[in-house]
């Protein structure tokens, strides 16, 4: 049974805390930065909020659709025996691993930011170019950048998203994980980033890091629950 994409929506969902804090303040910028008529317009409003975080959430499935292309090879490498064993063991490490950074018991998992920065000093002058955003292309072209924000949490994602065999299950994985972070990341630009005090709550991100460390037990425990490939050997006709 492969629980694999509700698993990465659950942790987009549980990662509000952080998704809140890192994203909160671009989030209510992007608000205000919208003109006054628009922002009384609550539908309107709501459109564009939309918009900006559908180009984010595309940027993560593009993203993992270019990771997901890797699972083949480390299938290949590590036998698809007890390989797909190893990859299972290790997008659930990988899950343990973001809920300590979220309990900010880990806060040195958000090196791997480096990683994406020299990407992003081409694409964040683009994302300039964008504003002032008036359109709903606009808003889209603009959240597709914005998806390329370094970000410890995302990036650790990505690197679970090497275990999958392929860019379309790399891709649902990382769209899965995106929609999860929708409704909080959307919730503060509707209410202009007053949500980002709550998620500084040390309290709370310790108890929705450990929600997201228990998800990564159970599925070192019962590791059907990230199926993280359905890879079969080719079969030869021999005739």
């Amino acid at each position: 049974m492969d629980l694999s994409l509700p698993l990465a929506f659950t942790v987009g969902l549980f990662s509000a805390v952080h998704c809140i804090g890192m994203c909160g303040g671009i989030m209510g910028a992007l608000s205000y930065g919208l003109p006054p008529e628009l922002r009384q317009n609550s539908l309107r409003f709501l459109l564009f909020l939309l918009a900006y975080n559908s180009g984010r959430v595309l940027s993560y499935a593009a993203a993992g659709a270019l990771i997901g292309l890797l699972g083949g090879t480390l299938l290949e490498a590590l036998g698809p025996g007890q390989g797909h064993r190893w990859l299972q063991w290790i997008a659930a490490l990988i899950m343990v691993l973001i809920g300590l950074h979220v309990a900010g018991w880990l806060p040195r998992l958000a090196q791997v930011e480096r990683i994406g920065a020299p990407l992003w000093r081409r694409l964040e002058p683009l994302g300039r170019r964008l504003m002032p955003v008036q359109s709903i292309p606009q808003a889209l072209a603009y959240g597709a950048v914005w998806g390329w924000l370094p970000c410890g949490l995302v990036y650790t994602m990505l690197i679970s998203t090497a275990t999958k065999v392929g860019p379309l299950s790399g891709a649902l994985y990382m769209a899965a994980f995106g929609l999860g972070t929708l409704p909080a990341v959307v919730a503060t630009g509707l209410l202009a980033g007053r949500l980002y005090r709550y998620a500084n709550n040390p309290y709370l991100k310790v108890v929705v890091g450990l929600v997201i460390i228990l998800i990564g037990l159970l599925t070192l425990w019962f590791p059907e629950l990230l199926d993280v490939t359905s890879y079969q050997q080719p079969q030869i006709d021999s005739e």
